[in-house]
């Protein structure tokens, strides 16, 4: 749901791009939302994220096909020999024979692993050919039209099974690293996005007191010429018209060099200029740091970062122990034949059985293999250590961030009051310096008031929907809807 909606916006925004690029102004208003999903579709951060998580797909696919039965073709078409080989005589002693033959051979295998004990089957059969080419010419088949073959380790490890326990794990935690990562783009499209509206608002702010600058120098100089206010104000007046010049260059400057990197965030034609619009509603969200923590330990990526790495420190201290002694189990039974022809390769078969096991276990390593094991011991406590300061780190962070979220609606509510009460106390004080009743000083203060705490605004602003989404990334949970984030992850892999 959340995808479809992204990409209807991310669609509809590049119609509109692609409409008012060819506008002679170039000028394409852009809001908060449009930024977000356009971001999430169109930037480089979206495309590491959706390759990441392809990447994990396959892997997790790949370690499903190792569940499974593979078919399997051999085949050796031709081997000519031509050469000396050593052949042992009755007498002990040894010369040498000269070989010319062909031999041709192919294999048909249906091999499976079996996860519950390690082991591997087998079922197959076989074709061996071989042509003499030197003395007595001869042909000679032989076939194996069906054996079943079993590999077995003993007290070894089980490969199969730990990765059946770590690899779901691997891949769920990576599914839910691409959502976090999706709401991380929105983070960062809220930076940009609001940097820009910033560094906007700072240039109209700039440009308005620049002409309100020019406008009360024109006047402080006929006030000047009537004796009316002192040649100090009239010059403190005429320094304000510079140093509002200064700072409007300076503002625009910050301006254009802030909307190149948010186009090149966006993705966005340099072409168009992005004019973004004030947010006027904020999503209204109370959030318990309770309810966001358990959600968090559900959903988030953290959780299963968590589990998987104390699995694999688990696998680690296995194979240690594993590695002490390796014995292993190999037995086939089938039938074979061998004829001067092919058919008769397959007549009167005759049972083939073959049972091997072989162990290798070390009778004096100086304490290596225990010494393996220690160390693998020792790696596993070390991991559960930081696995615990992480886990106290996590959970204080989202005690931290619930408590700012919460504290940041009203600290919006109160930078919005004092930009009002501050533009409302600007214009006033010019109208009163206007009729000579306040002095220059009253009258840059009130300005410098005016502009703070615009951009007050917009900061605190920008607080509430970073924490929001924030909240979003680390829960994958919307709270001011109260649904979740999901995705069907098989579809964008596969796109």
């Amino acid at each position: 749901m959340l995808f479809r909606k992204t990409l209807l916006i991310a669609a509809a925004l590049a119609v509109i791009t692609t409409a008012r690029a060819g506008d002679s102004s170039g000028v394409m208003q852009i809001t908060l939302d449009e930024a977000i999903a356009t971001a999430r579709v169109r930037s480089v951060d979206a495309a590491v994220a959706l390759n990441e998580l392809k990447t994990a797909y396959w892997q997790y696919r790949t370690f499903r096909a190792d569940l499974l039965p593979e078919v399997n073709f051999q085949a050796t078409v031709p081997s000519y020999r031509k050469n000396y080989s050593t052949y042992q005589l009755d007498d002990g002693s040894y010369t040498f024979v000269r070989n010319n033959n062909l031999q041709m051979s192919g294999m048909l295998s249906i091999d499976q692993n079996i996860w519950l004990t390690g082991g591997k089957l087998s079922l197959n059969t076989s074709l061996d050919y071989l042509k003499q080419l030197d003395g007595n010419k001869f042909d000679r088949f032989m076939s194996v039209p069906i054996a079943l073959t079993l590999s077995q380790p003993i007290f070894g490890v089980n490969h199969i099974k730990w990765n059946r326990r770590i690899e779901p794990v691997r891949y769920e935690e990576a599914k839910a690293a691409f959502m976090s990562a999706t709401e991380q783009v929105a983070m960062k499209a809220v930076d940009y996005f609001f940097t820009l509206l910033r560094l906007k608002e700072n240039v109209k702010a700039a440009h308005q007191n620049f002409v309100n600058c020019e406008k009360l120098y024109e006047v402080a100089k006929a006030k000047r010429e009537m004796g009316q206010i002192s040649e100090n104000d009239l010059l403190q007046l005429e320094l304000n018209l510079l140093n509002s010049r200064t700072t409007l260059t300076d503002a625009e400057s910050n301006y254009k060099s802030q909307m190149f990197q948010t186009r090149s965030f966006l993705g966005i034609d340099e072409g168009v200029e992005l004019e973004p619009v004030l947010p006027e509603t904020i999503p209204q969200a109370v959030v318990e740091y309770h309810d966001v923590l358990e959600k968090a330990r559900s959903n988030n990526s953290f959780a299963k970062n968590i589990r998987r790495r104390q699995l694999e420190a688990d696998y680690d201290v296995a194979k240690a122990k594993g590695n002490m002694r390796e014995i292993t189990l190999f037995a086939q039974i089938g039938y074979t034949g061998t004829s001067d022809n092919m058919n008769g390769a397959y007549d009167r078969l005759k049972d083939n059985q073959v049972v091997e096991i072989g162990f290798r276990i070390p009778i004096l390593d100086w304490g290596k293999r225990r010494g393996q094991v220690k160390v693998a011991e020792s790696n596993r406590e070390v991991v559960e250590s930081r696995l615990r300061q992480e886990t106290m780190n996590f959970n204080q962070d989202i005690f931290i961030l619930v408590e700012r979220f919460n504290n940041q609606k009203s600290l919006v509510d109160i930078a919005s009051r004092a930009d009002t009460i501050a533009l409302k106390r600007y214009h006033t004080n010019v109208e009163t310096f206007m009729i000579g009743k306040i002095s220059t000083l009253e009258l840059n203060d009130s300005q410098s008031s005016k502009d703070n705490s615009r951009s007050n605004y917009i900061v605190e602003l920008f607080l509430y929907w970073y924490y929001y989404y924030q909240l979003r990334s680390l829960t994958l949970w919307d709270f001011a809807t109260g649904t979740g984030i999901d995705a069907d992850i098989e579809t964008i892999v596969k796109k």
